[in-house]
């Protein structure tokens, strides 16, 4: 079947954005919808870590398809690079993990909310409101835009983590770690009031990893994710808030990410 006259994307790329808080230059992709320059309407906005990984996983191609089929609303989607100082500027802005990693995290989410999201707002035509825009990750990333979302619920209200570090916890298994108290988002969500209006999606894939630190047969994966599920429905978030997805074969790997990548998008956007 042929389609004429296909709607693209247009991806323009800012190489000198300089965070005072990161204290460095960030560069992003902003991913606009067919017509966007041809229009005066508004749009809602997906953020994204790890940015650059976006041609890995299909974010051009599977928006320019979705779009085409007339399935998926325009959108905005702002990927953000990241940098080397991945592990520091990725994690839970309160708390870094055991090793102190994340120790970046406050000052990525000052970056996001006082210099990423003034710009965007400034320079593109874009809702504002929290019901219109969504942050998204993978791994570290997924964790990370889900403390985001979870500490600014004024700015957000849908969060898509695929394969999310959810064991980010804050002792080693040989200094007397358990489930129950060191895993930090859990924990954080169990000690927080509950966020009214946010929805999350979350994704695993049953190869995620191999470890079964307790040896109930399941892999930490998948039980620190449906942890996560068990303390957001214990807040009051009910099944109609939280799309599980769980990949049978499903790696920690963008092919997995990039299979799953429609399924988000549609979650998120399709019926806004």
């Amino acid at each position: 079947m042929i389609i004429e006259n296909l709607q693209k994307t247009d991806i323009v790329r800012v190489s000198n954005f300089y965070s005072k808080h990161l204290k460095r230059i960030v560069t992003i992709d902003v991913f606009l919808p067919p017509a966007y320059y041809q229009s005066d309407d508004k749009y809602p906005v997906l953020y994204f870590n790890d940015g650059q990984d976006m041609p890995v996983v299909g974010m051009e191609e599977i928006l320019n398809q979705l779009y085409n089929q007339a399935q998926l609303p325009p959108i905005v989607v702002v990927a953000i690079h990241t940098s080397h100082d991945r592990l520091q500027e990725y994690g839970t802005a309160n708390t870094p993990d055991y090793k102190n990693r994340g120790s970046k995290a406050a000052n990525y989410t000052d970056f996001v909310m006082h210099e990423l999201l003034p710009y965007i707002h400034q320079t593109y035509r874009v809702y504002k409101d929290a019901q219109r825009n969504a942050f998204a990750g993978f791994s570290l990333g997924g964790l990370s835009a889900f403390d985001l979302v979870w500490q600014h619920p004024y700015a957000f209200s849908k969060v898509g983590v695929f394969s999310g570090s959810f064991w980010w916890r804050k002792k080693a298994y040989e200094d007397g770690y358990d489930d129950e108290n060191d895993r930090i988002m859990h924990v954080t969500i169990r000690r927080s009031s509950l966020k009214k209006g946010l929805k999350f999606w979350l994704q695993v894939g049953t190869h995620d990893e191999t470890d079964d630190r307790n040896n109930n047969g399941v892999i930490d994966a998948i039980d620190d994710t449906l942890d996560v599920i068990y303390e957001l429905k214990r807040k009051g978030y009910k099944d109609d808030d939280i799309k599980y997805l769980c990949i049978e074969g499903g790696e920690h790997n963008h092919h997995t990410w990039r299979k799953c990548l429609d399924d988000f998008l549609l979650w998120a956007f399709a019926t806004q």
